[in-house]
Parts: C-alpha cells; sequence; structure tokens
C-alpha cells in the first residue's frame, strides 16, 4: 500500500510539471521575448549535465553499442530538436499555455496509429472512440476570437509539428528500451539534442545577453524546465511507471491540461468560454478513452514537456 502511495504521488507529482512547464515556457519566450533558440540551448545543456549526474548516481551505464548510434541520433532529432521548436515556438505564437498543453496531450493518442502503421500493433475500438473524440473537442478549443489570425494556426500548426516529433520518437525508442535504461536513453537524448541546437543557438544568439538567463526573473523558470519537468518529473514517471505500469501511468498525461488551464486561469493569463470549456472537456474525455487499450504502451508516453 506504501509502496502504491508513493508510485501515484510521483506520477501526480510528474503531470503537475508537465502542466506547469507550458506556462513557464510562455513566461520566457513569450513575455520576457527570450530568444527561443537560446532557451531551449540553455535547457538542454541544463538537462543534459542534470541527467548525466542522476545516471551516474543511479550507476546506469552510458555506454552505448556502435551500431545503435545512427538510432539514437535520430532518437534526438525527434526530440528534444524537432519537438521543442515546434512546442516553444507554439507556445510562443499562439501565447496559450492551456491549448498548447492540450494539443500536446493528443501525443498518446497520434502514438497509437504510429505504432499501429509501423509494428501492426492493434488498436482497440474504445480507442479508436477515444482517438475520434478528440478531434471535434480540438475544434471547438481553436475556434475563438484568436483564430482568425494567420499567426495563431501558425502556432497551432507548430504544435503538432512537436505532436508528430515525439510520435517519431517513440517509434525510434521502441528499439532501444529493451537494450538500454530509460536513464541511457534520456542522457544521451538530451546530449544529443544540446549538439543538434548549438548551430541555432550560436546563429539566432546575436546580441543577447545569455547571463541574463541566470538572473531573477528567468532563472526561477529555466531551472524548472531543466530541472523539474525534464529531469525531475521524468524520474518520478519511469518510479511510478515500473510499479504500477506504462498503461494506468500514462492515462494520467490527460492531467496536464487541466494543471495548465487552472494554473493560467488563476495567474490571469487567460479566461475561458464555455466553448472552449466544452473542448478541453471532451479531448480529455478522448485521450482517457484512447488509453484504455488493452495492448501494452510500453512506448508511448516516454515524453513530455
Amino acid at each position: 500500500m506504501k509502496a502504491t502511495f508513493k508510485s501515484y504521488a510521483a506520477i501526480l507529482f510528474a503531470e503537475l510539471c508537465w502542466g506547469f512547464s507550458f506556462i513557464w515556457t510562455q513566461q520566457l519566450a513569450g513575455e520576457q521575448q527570450i530568444p527561443v533558440f537560446v532557451l531551449i540551448f540553455c535547457r538542454m545543456v541544463i538537462s543534459a549535465v542534470a541527467m548525466a549526474v542522476i545516471s551516474l548516481a543511479a550507476r546506469s551505464s552510458l555506454r552505448i553499442r556502435r551500431e545503435d548510434i545512427k538510432l539514437f541520433l535520430l532518437l534526438a532529432f525527434f526530440e528534444p530538436f524537432l519537438y521543442f521548436i515546434g512546442e516553444t515556438f507554439g507556445i510562443k505564437t499562439t501565447a496559450s499555455p492551456t491549448l498548447s498543453a492540450l494539443i500536446i496531450a493528443i501525443i498518446p493518442v497520434v502514438t497509437m496509429f504510429g505504432d499501429m502503421l509501423f509494428y501492426k500493433t492493434r488498436i482497440t475500438a474504445i480507442a479508436k472512440l477515444g482517438v475520434l473524440m478528440t478531434v471535434p473537442g480540438a475544434v471547438l478549443m481553436v475556434i475563438e476570437k484568436n483564430s482568425g489570425a494567420s499567426v495563431y494556426w501558425w502556432g497551432i500548426a507548430l504544435l503538432f509539428l512537436a505532436v508528430f516529433s515525439s510520435c517519431g520518437y517513440s517509434i525510434t525508442a521502441r528499439k532501444l528500451v529493451d537494450r538500454y535504461s530509460a536513464l541511457t536513453i534520456n542522457t544521451w537524448q538530451f546530449f544529443l539534442g544540446s549538439v543538434f541546437f548549438l548551430p541555432c543557438f550560436l546563429l539566432t544568439k546575436g546580441d543577447f545577453p545569455v547571463a541574463t538567463l541566470f538572473r531573477a526573473p528567468a532563472v526561477g523558470p529555466l531551472l524548472c524546465l531543466a530541472i523539474l519537468c525534464s529531469c525531475g518529473a521524468f524520474t518520478c514517471y519511469i518510479y511510478a511507471m515500473k510499479r504500477i505500469g506504462i498503461t494506468r501511468a500514462c492515462i494520467f498525461s490527460a492531467m496536464i491540461p487541466i494543471v495548465s488551464a487552472t494554473a493560467s486561469y488563476f495567474m490571469g493569463i487567460e479566461t475561458f468560454s464555455w466553448t472552449q470549456i466544452l473542448g478541453i472537456s471532451i479531448v480529455i474525455a478522448g485521450v482517457i478513452l484512447a488509453q484504455k487499450s488493452e495492448q501494452k504502451l510500453d512506448t508511448l508516453c516516454q515524453n513530455r514537456g
């Protein structure tokens, strides 16, 4: 009973962090106008160092086979490289942490289709019903007062880039999860991600003083993103996943838009119409149903904010 309580406490902490990640990203990239690639690169470097320390402390081997190098490169290209470009630019463009979290919450159902396409995994009828439910819910969320602006739709397109990038990550990760620990995979993921983002960082940094990222008010959200969302939350997720199973742990991803919406409302970042609330409810219900599949979802929910 005690172990079960710890597992659920861990998964709730992880989802809470991932829910707030969209708000912290909006504060840095949107409100403080920190260049996106500067923000992502610094987050990747901090995350890579932190994951390496965690891996060494847990005595997790960081050695990888030569024949798997291409897979690790492809893995890091999908996520964090493409994923964080889509997510961060998407959050900045839409200026809506809740909408961003809602779209990102569709990742498990999109990955189900990728799993079915590439690995011939069967999807149950209830899972298909959940997928279909997310479509009208997402439409209700985006047909609001700002939806006529082309930049708004460009932000949504970027968020869907993040969704499909995560799907590509999961499909690639499925070939590695039996050979390496999650800590090893993610340590290399963030390290290679830092390498991928380095040219973008150097080309777009311009005259921006990077040192300001490590001063108030930016340092708090940055450390929260790197340590809590990229390292602490993932560690808690793995802890819970091993004890309550990936399927039950994955269901909790539906909490991410709830956390973002609630926090955004009380922080005065955005308000919601009844149409948007209905859309949120439909998408969350669809995501939960879609994850009720009897198939094993071992590779579906390895990533978040």
